[in-house]
């Protein structure tokens, strides 16, 4: 039989529970220290901008040339240490399609070189890009360069996990920008917290994928209907302020955390008895509340 929905705001229930052996995994992966370092990188190209408008016509294009470049590698840093970030919290993941951080320091590196030609002979601009592609490297590090599994899996089964988290990732992304518009720094705190639970489960998965087709089934019900019912519910929340509507909204997390946590658990053991009977359940569920 379907299991009963349940959660901390249903009558009879007194807090929400994760679940056995599921442990709720804090909000986004906790953001390195480089990734706050990166964030000064966007500062120096406007010094070269400036700088530019006080010269000849060529130092004013090379000025804005190296500019660019250097808010280009900026971007490509921030985004390269954000995605170590996802790298490291992840006990299954593939190393980024795109070098981020290496192509940063290279940038970096041509920059500072087309910003010195300005004022230094060409030696000494190359000198300066060769030694902000070092410092880069230094302080920033290099992209991974291999993916990150687990042992006796085959690469097959190991990309499909990767895939599987990456597209629940996305929704809960989805969620999250949703619940914005809400502007309640309560309920964006409610929806970190499921989104904590969440993330739990994925490394439940990860560690021990199991029936991977049947977890990635449900998973994708459970989390598209969340981010559908967030959609919906700050669009109304948002015009009225409906306390009954933000009451129904959170319950459906309450519920969503209970029942998936211990399905999740089940199918990890093995039991997949009616299953496809509870994802009918869930869909049905999750249409009525949007």
């Amino acid at each position: 039989m379907a299991e009963r929905f349940g959660g901390k705001y249903s009558p009879g229930n007194s807090r929400v529970d994760a679940g056995p052996g599921v442990a709720p995994q804090p909000g986004m992966p906790a953001r390195s220290k480089s990734t706050g370092r990166a964030r000064a990188l966007f500062l120096p190209p406007f010094l070269f901008a400036a700088l530019a408008f006080k010269g000849e016509p060529r130092a004013l294009i090379m000025g804005l040339a190296a500019c660019g470049v250097l808010l280009l590698s900026a971007w490509l840093t921030q985004q390269g240490a954000l995605a170590q970030d996802a790298y490291d919290a992840r006990k299954v993941a593939r190393r980024p399609a795109i070098p981020r951080k290496a192509f940063g320091a290279v940038l970096m590196g041509v920059g500072l070189a087309v910003g010195a030609m300005v004022a230094q002979p060409m030696v000494y601009a190359i000198l300066l890009g060769l030694a902000g592609v070092i410092l880069h490297v230094g302080a920033f590090g290099l992209d991974p360069m291999r993916d990150k599994g687990m042992e006796g899996v085959d690469s097959f089964q190991v990309e499909r996990v990767a895939k599987a988290v990456d597209e629940a990732e996305a929704l809960l992304a989805g969620m999250k920008d949703a619940i914005l518009r809400a502007k309640d720094s309560s309920l964006e705190a409610r929806v970190a917290k499921f989104a904590g639970i969440a993330r739990g489960l994925f490394r439940s998965v990860e560690s021990d994928p199991g029936d991977l087709t049947a977890a990635r089934k449900y998973l994708s019900v459970y989390l598209m209907g969340a981010r559908d019912a967030t959609v919906k519910f700050a669009d109304a929340y948002a015009q009225g302020r409906d306390p009954k509507i933000r009451n129904d909204y959170e319950t459906l997390l309450g519920e969503l955390e209970t029942t998936f946590a211990a399905r999740t658990q089940a199918m990890l053991q093995g039991d997949h008895t009616d299953l496809d009977v509870e994802i009918q359940v869930l869909r049905d569920r999750l249409k009525l509340e949007t």
